[in-house]
């Protein structure tokens, strides 16, 4: 048998090539069907049903269209391929392993295992060409649109004639499961108000999820629906037809001011021949007798995991990826000749770098602001800290959920990424708290840009899953609520974040800051900047906080995350004062009522948690010296938490019940978050 070894892109998608090679592209799609049942099989777990069905889909764009290169897996211009289907991630597996990622057959084999480079579903980091981490239905297509979007704004901002460095596709994978979660609403909306012509989505309407057949839960006609958001929608694909895949495609690639939407008939488990079309294949294996029955089915006579060499060979992508990634090399070396500043501030951009002199000029601004010494909610804090932020660094995206005017995340140099893609930095997202976070780490992953993005504290549950995800995926994301307590006022309490700061602090990987003023802010602004492993969360407030005094020591001390802002009178204190955000300064000013009492109290600000608790152990002791057990912790928000701190023999002044509508200073007295009620409770825990 003569398999197509080496198509040229797109040339094999001539209809005549084609109607004379079907039965061998058949072939190399059942080399993915074969990998897919067996890796499921063997770890008695998985999804089978969407990688058998879509495997046409995938040998078509993978082998005729995607531009990759398997041994450069992270090259800038690179296509992007998002699995936003993801428990079919043994599609994504066999397709990386085949083309010649590094990626073995023997992690094939350990799908779903310990320590294996193939979990369950794709997680960024595990395995090369993994784009992003999915499973979460819709998210991948929300990275997708950030990525595409990415691509956009850095090839208006760069590219030359003759020169074009980013000139890329994002393709998609998505299913019912993916268009039914609201966030596909959310993101694909924007996708056609943007006009990204680059993203081309593959939908997998094969009619079945977990729960059976689709038509009693999900009517809704989705060609219709996408062109209303501006898509072009290209309708009843075969996919099982690489001559109708191939036209889809090439329409697709062919609109440049819209994104695509190719709907895909497809079967789901194709070639399991009692099973497909089912609910059966979707999350279970599909059994040793049905994949020995789809073995004769699909003509696949090779044992488990045996691929033929000439099969191997003709899925081989790295002669083809390593040409092409060379010829792109050459642009991006007569590009580094011809305009060496752009170049050298794009290369910072795409390997994540601060500029040169950054660490100077951020002690300076913070030396700076301790110096002019502003009362300002940290909210507008957070805006001057932009001023001094957004000059240095031209890959800082921001952006906001309709809430520009309140979060302040609007500078002097946001220039609208819509009207103005070559200059862009700042996006008007709407009201899509969930697809605007997704997006950002989309944003992230594709290089070039740092993305922050705003809204209320409390509607962070909106969008709690993205920013969870921003969190397992490390990604760079800087998230910027404000509003962040009762201390808001009189929108009362469905605007008022009570057990959001606590929930946010429980996701791994999340640094969450709460700065007390604009120093703390400043610091805090520089911290989520400075880390390249993971997002930050900035909780601000909407009212005035007064500054607070501090020697360089303390202002160096900001940065891990906890330090005695107030020392006690005398050598040991008797009760810490233990406070975050607007709660700070009550606490400073009870630390003055319990001196003039005779009481030694030390003040300590943990603008961040988790990076005080990270520190070494003589640090954290120096802060709370552990013999001292009177401990007062002062928090506008949910208590539980801050037992770690205050032990049994403390108290904590916290609110674990909703707000109410009245002005925040009413409300902060009533539900006591005063100096009267903090120095009576350090009264309270030292017997006094």
């Amino acid at each position: 048998m003569t398999l197509l070894s080496d198509p040229a892109h797109a040339a094999a998608c001539e209809p005549q090539s084609l109607a004379v090679a079907r039965r061998e592209r058949r072939t190399l799609a059942n080399a993915l069907r074969a990998l897919a049942m067996d890796a499921v099989e063997q770890a008695h777990s998985g999804h089978p049903g969407m990688p058998l069905g879509m495997a046409d889909i995938a040998e078509v764009l993978w082998r005729d269209y995607l531009r990759h290169d398997p041994a450069d897996p992270v090259w800038w211009d690179r296509d992007r391929f998002v699995l936003s289907n993801g428990h079919g991630s043994m599609l994504l597996y066999s397709l990386l392993h085949l083309t010649g990622y590094d990626l073995s057959l023997d992690e094939l084999r350990r799908f779903r295992q310990w320590h294996s480079q193939t979990p369950g579903h794709p997680e960024y980091g595990h395995a090369p060409g993994v784009e992003t981490t999915t499973g979460p239905l819709g998210q991948g297509l929300a990275n997708a649109v950030g990525m595409a979007l990415a691509e956009k704004l850095l090839a208006a901002r760069y590219n030359r004639d003759g020169f074009p460095l980013f000139d890329h596709n994002t393709y998609v994978f998505a299913g019912d499961g993916c268009l039914m979660e609201g966030i596909s609403h959310e993101v694909c909306s924007l996708a056609g108000t943007l006009g990204l012509g680059k993203l081309i989505c593959f939908y997998d309407d094969n009619g079945i999820s977990i729960d059976g057949e689709v038509a009693g839960w999900f009517t809704d006609n989705t060609p219709a629906r996408f062109r209303a958001y501006g898509w072009q929608v290209i309708e009843a694909v075969d996919g099982h037809d690489p001559e109708a895949i191939c036209r889809a495609i090439d329409q697709a690639r062919a609109e440049k001011t819209k994104p695509t939407l190719l709907c895909c008939r497809t079967i789901i488990g194709f070639g399991a021949p009692h099973k497909q079309g089912s609910a059966e294949t979707h999350g279970a294996p599909l059994g040793a007798a049905e994949v020995a029955a789809a073995r004769e089915r699909l003509a696949w006579p090779y044992p488990p995991f045996a691929i033929p060499d000439e099969i191997r060979a003709a899925w081989d992508g790295r002669e083809r990826g390593a040409a092409r990634r060379a010829r792109w090399q050459q642009i991006w070396d007569g590009y580094r000749r011809r305009y060496p500043e752009p170049a050298a501030e794009l290369a910072a951009r795409m390997q994540g770098d601060v500029p040169a002199g950054w660490a100077a000029a951020l002690d300076q601004a913070l030396t700076g602001a301790q110096q002019a010494a502003k009362n300002v909610a940290s909210r507008k804090a957070s805006q001057m800290a932009l001023e001094v932020i957004g000059p240095l660094l031209p890959g800082l995206l921001g952006g906001s959920a309709d809430l520009t005017g309140s979060n302040n995340t609007l500078w002097s140099g946001s220039v609208d990424g819509r009207q103005d893609p070559a200059r862009g930095n700042y996006l008007y997202f709407g009201v899509r708290e969930f697809g605007m976070t997704a997006i950002a780490s989309g944003l992230a992953l594709h290089g070039g840009f740092i993305p922050y993005i705003g809204t209320f504290l409390v509607f962070s549950d909106y969008a709690r899953n993205a920013v969870r995800l921003s969190a397992l995926l490390s990604a760079r994301v800087i998230h910027v609520y404000t509003h962040d307590s009762i201390g808001l006022g009189e929108d009362g309490p469905t605007h008022q974040p009570v057990e959001q700061l606590a929930s946010l602090r429980l996701i791994p990987n999340l640094a969450v800051w709460r700065p007390c003023d604009a120093v703390e802010t400043l610091a805090a602004w520089r911290a989520a900047v400075e880390r390249r492993d993971g997002p930050s969360a900035l909780i601000l407030s909407r009212q005035t906080l007064p500054h607070q005094a501090r020697d360089s020591a303390q202002l160096a001390a900001i940065a891990r995350g906890g330090y005695v802002l107030k020392p006690e009178a005398g050598e040991r204190p008797d009760v810490i004062l233990l406070a975050t955000g607007s709660e700070v300064a009550p606490a400073v000013d009870a630390h003055a009522r319990l001196a003039a009492e005779g009481i030694a109290a030390r003040v300590v600000s943990l603008p961040n948690i988790e990076r005080f608790a990270a520190q070494e152990a003589a640090y954290r002791d120096a802060v709370l010296p552990p013999e001292v057990k009177a401990r007062v912790a002062v928090e506008a928000g949910s208590s539980g938490l801050w037992y770690r701190w205050v032990g049994d023999a403390g108290a904590i002044v916290a609110l674990d019940s909703f707000g109410a509508s009245a002005p925040g200073e009413v409300l902060m007295k009533e539900f006591g978050f005063t100096a009267e009620h903090i120095a009576a409770e350090a009264r309270r825990v030292l017997g006094a």
